[in-house]
């Protein structure tokens, strides 16, 4: 699959460069073989890869880190991306490339997917799904790459994330330190999950739902769709939409070799606001 291209140009800022280039992990879901060891060592985005994987303090700072997982073709069930758990124990969140393609053609029907978290599998109401997209909309974007899913039953024994505070960060060039963690793990990476510290580098201007993009250095891979970059607070911030160059290990280029995450703001926000209720982060 391709990256969902930027919502707009932005004028005066020079980098709002398409992402329809090549295929990318946080568009296409763990759907090839794992790669060998070999491979996994030199398939990073960037020369620096200080990905983890993560361990039960990691989880306990993250509660509502899970995993979506949906059957292949052949009816076997296998990991796809990561999802969260935010603001109600049965609220959803995560990428809305999992079920459409760029041009919004269904890919994959939420009846063949479900929900992992806290070691236990749920199914979703799939009449339940919103995507981030206009009625009238015609492409997936990279701020409207977001869907809520609710689950048949509430989760249990597990504390959702609680429901983001909008960020409050400037447009343009900045150096945010933030921890993607990617509870789903990427097709690049050993692990079955992984952590990192890394850095948001430009924040973009805001789209037609008030939602902005940020590029940032964080290491991703195929299989990392929905990985969500956290502030050194610990507060949910981003969510991971795509990728550039996968696994090229080149140096990050704000103009040309980045990761695209969307913020928790806007008419994302407000979604989640209207099913989970008014709870911001403390």
């Amino acid at each position: 699959m391709r990256a969902v291209r930027a919502r707009r140009p932005h004028s005066g800022s020079g980098i709002a460069l398409a992402l329809a280039l090549a295929p990318l992990g946080p568009l296409a879901p763990s759907v090839a073989a794992a790669p060998d060891a070999a491979h996994v060592r030199e398939a990073a985005l960037y020369p620096r890869d200080g990905r983890r994987e993560m361990g039960g303090e990691d989880h306990r700072r993250f509660p509502g880190a899970g995993v979506l997982w949906c059957r292949r073709s052949d009816g076997v069930p296998q990991k796809a991306a990561a999802a969260w758990l935010v603001g109600a124990p049965d609220l959803v969140v995560l990428n809305a490339h999992n079920f459409r393609d760029r041009r919004l053609a269904v890919t994959r029907a939420v009846s063949d997917c479900h929900f992992q978290i806290g070691g236990r599998n749920y199914a979703f109401v799939a009449a339940s799904l919103q995507i981030g997209t206009a009625p009238d909309a015609q492409a997936l974007h990279i701020t409207d790459d977001w869907a809520l899913l609710r689950l048949a039953g509430p989760v249990e024994g597990v504390r959702p994330q609680p429901v983001p505070a909008a960020p409050d960060l400037a447009l343009g060039p900045v150096s945010i330190p933030v921890t993607m963690v990617s509870p789903g793990g990427h097709g690049n990476f050993e692990g079955g999950s992984s952590l990192e510290s890394c850095t948001i580098h430009f924040v973009d201007p805001p789209g037609e739902d008030a939602i902005r993009r940020v590029r940032h250095d964080c290491n991703d891979g195929y299989g990392g769709s929905g990985s969500g970059l956290f502030d050194e607070g610990g507060r949910l911030v981003a969510l991971q939409s795509a990728s550039l160059s996968m696994n090229s290990r080149r140096p990050f280029d704000v103009e040309f070799h980045y990761g695209s995450a969307m913020l928790f703001e806007g008419a994302l926000l407000a979604a989640i606001r209207a099913v989970a209720g008014d709870r911001p982060a403390p």
